[in-house]
């Protein structure tokens, strides 16, 4: 029996050896070569999220980098979402209202005009201090990522930045908070545990751990490193409409 089994072996590599000189003999064909290495499967049920991002614009660190304790960009972020679902950007070209009335650059539907290049005329600018940007989505949907760009054309942490959710526009009941990196409750609404991340073409993804419905979405800040007013290039919110 052990006789046989160490046969076996032996005549699988003859085979394989015969196989591979009529390959050359006969001009059969070669297995194709990678040239990238294969990616890690997604979870079951989940698939990545495609996004169209603007062009890197993305130079040196923020003066404070080594001050604070600071998320940078990450190269390799993959949004994963439930498969099956068609995800679209439903705050596309939707009302935008904001605790400045009056930008001193630019005008609020910028916000959500489809732009994120960081070119000039491609965002709005608010005064100083905490100030707001709301997303009105006009019916209640399911939210499942939102996506933020403040500016990117230079090395940036934007201050006291704080992601909620409402059915109510003028956020008083019901108030739902996705993110908060102010540290210290500067901004009044609370203390966040969400580390301040430096500004670069990707923008923000901010991903509830279960979708949320809400017919409101508004975002906070407090000036930056740059400087203490408030830019808003871009808000992307990927989710599906429920009645």
């Amino acid at each position: 029996m052990r006789n046989a089994l160490k046969t076996v072996p032996g005549v699988l590599a003859a085979a394989v050896l015969a196989a591979m000189a009529l390959g050359k003999t006969t001009g059969g064909s070669k297995a194709p070569e990678t040239t990238t290495r294969p990616t890690a499967p997604a979870k079951a049920g989940l698939r990545e999220l495609k996004l169209k991002l603007p062009e890197p614009r993305f130079e040196g660190t923020p003066p404070d980098l080594k001050k604070h304790k600071v998320r940078p960009p990450t190269d390799n972020r993959r949004i994963m979402v439930p498969e099956g679902l068609d995800l679209k950007n439903v705050a596309l070209n939707k009302p935008v209202t904001g605790s400045n009335e009056e930008p001193t650059l630019g005008e609020l539907e910028l916000v959500t005009d489809g732009d994120t290049e960081a070119e000039d005329g491609s965002h709005v600018e608010l005064g100083p201090g905490v100030q707001w940007v709301q997303v009105d989505l006009q019916s209640v949907h399911e939210i499942h990522v939102i996506l933020l760009w403040h500016y990117h054309a230079e090395a940036r942490i934007y201050h006291d930045v704080v992601v909620q959710v409402c059915d109510d526009k003028d956020f008083i009941t019901g108030v739902r908070t996705l993110f908060n990196n102010d540290h210290d409750n500067s901004a009044g609404l609370g203390v966040g545990k969400d580390l301040p991340y430096i500004e670069d073409f990707r923008g923000e993804a901010i991903q509830p751990r279960q979708p949320v419905r809400a017919r409101y979405v508004r975002l906070y800040s407090n000036g930056n490193t740059s400087n203490d007013l408030n830019q808003y290039t871009e808000v992307e919110i990927y989710g599906t409409l429920k009645e």
